[in-house]
């Protein structure tokens, strides 16, 4: 994915493209969605490694873990109080004669602001990355990029960004609405909450449905007794 997002952001900065897809969504239950920074590749952990350097039938293992600097610098970039612990393994192998297809797992322990509260909270991200890159893949063509399908893949250029990968892979799984212990709480109170001294409300009342089902059947069983 890390092409689109430079593609798109780089022509969408010329003018002369319209940028149509970000990112997916982080959370299931929502509809909103976590922009990528602009400045995704601006962070660089390792050097990007020259596919040309490759070695065609040897797989190259890779295991990055930034120091404390290089996290405050990932954190600030993409809006964290605080990035505990950030790790990166992965095998890049030859996909086929050309191709290359990256497999790895991001660990990270991160610190947001609660969308509620404003307390800190800390999150735990464990997330399996996937990269194909493909030396055949054509550029995208027209006035409007949008997104493939399988995100994934990417076309093989002159190197490899390893440290955008695994930026890029953080920025996607971290939570789109980080809610604190207490804010959690607050809402299930909310949804229990009834006027002081109130008795608590039955189940029946808060079933109408259920009565008027009621009342359906015994109005069907009488007219079949008066039939």
């Amino acid at each position: 994915m890390i092409y689109w997002i430079q593609k798109c952001v780089k022509d969408f900065k010329n003018g002369t493209r319209r940028l149509i897809s970000t990112a997916p969504a982080c959370n299931k239950n929502e509809a909103e969605v976590t922009d990528l920074p602009n400045d995704i590749t601006a962070i660089s952990l390792v050097p990007p490694l020259r596919t040309a350097r490759l070695d065609g039938r040897k797989p190259q293992q890779i295991d990055l873990q930034p120091d404390t600097e290089q996290r405050t610098s990932i954190a600030h970039m993409l809006g964290l109080e605080g990035l505990r612990k950030f790790r990166f393994t992965a095998r890049l192998a030859p996909l086929g004669r050309k191709d290359w297809e990256l497999t790895g797992m991001l660990g990270a322990t991160v610190v947001q602001t609660c969308a509620v509260t404003l307390e800190p909270v800390t999150t735990r991200i464990d997330e399996p990355v996937t990269r194909r890159f493909l030396a055949d893949l054509p550029e995208p063509q027209g006035l409007e990029i949008e997104m493939p399908e399988d995100d994934s893949v990417e076309p093989l250029g002159a190197e490899i960004d390893i440290s955008a990968i695994a930026i890029e892979a953080l920025a996607l799984a971290l939570p789109a609405f980080p809610r604190s212990d207490s804010a959690q709480k607050s809402a299930e109170l909310s949804l229990e909450s009834r006027p002081p001294g109130s008795a608590p409300i039955e189940d029946e009342k808060i079933k109408p449905f259920a009565k008027l089902a009621g009342l359906k059947a015994k109005l069907e069983s009488g007219e079949q007794s008066e039939e």
